[in-house]
């Protein structure tokens, strides 16, 4: 019997910030760069997609400091 072996990539997207616009890539494996990034977020109700390194920090300050007051 054969079998055939095939290495699947994974599949990555291109998406865009939905607060600054800039475009970034994001790996659909799970290994996605905001993995390793320390910034959380709630996940979105509205329906927003994701955000781009700087965008996620800001937004996850602003979410910090008006969690603190």
């Amino acid at each position: 019997m054969n079998y055939r072996t095939e290495t699947v990539k994974p599949l990555s997207r291109r998406l865009t910030c939905s607060d600054c616009g800039t475009e970034f890539g994001c790996d659909l494996s799970g290994n996605c760069w905001c993995a390793e990034e320390t910034a959380k977020l709630p996940m979105p109700t509205t329906g927003g997609d994701c955000l781009c390194r700087d965008c996620l920090r800001k937004a996850a300050e602003a979410y910090r400091q008006s969690q603190a007051t």
